[in-house]
């Protein structure tokens, strides 16, 4: 069964935080999603939203 992935296809990682611009992920987050548990996910899940807002201030 394929794992759903948040990535956007926009690899940007962003310098202070680490965070992706695109989906909000560390790059070892990004790098290791499929072999996390569904718990690991879901847990990153809920923090993208709030991950890319404070990624997004940055960028202006």
């Amino acid at each position: 069964m394929a794992v759903k992935s948040p990535c956007t296809d926009l690899c940007l990682f962003e310098g202070k935080t680490g965070w992706c611009r695109g989906c909000g992920r560390t790059r070892k987050e990004a790098q290791e999603w499929r072999k996390m548990s569904p718990y690991h996910r879901q847990t990153i899940e809920r923090a993208l939203a709030a991950r890319i807002k404070v990624v997004s201030k940055t960028e202006a």
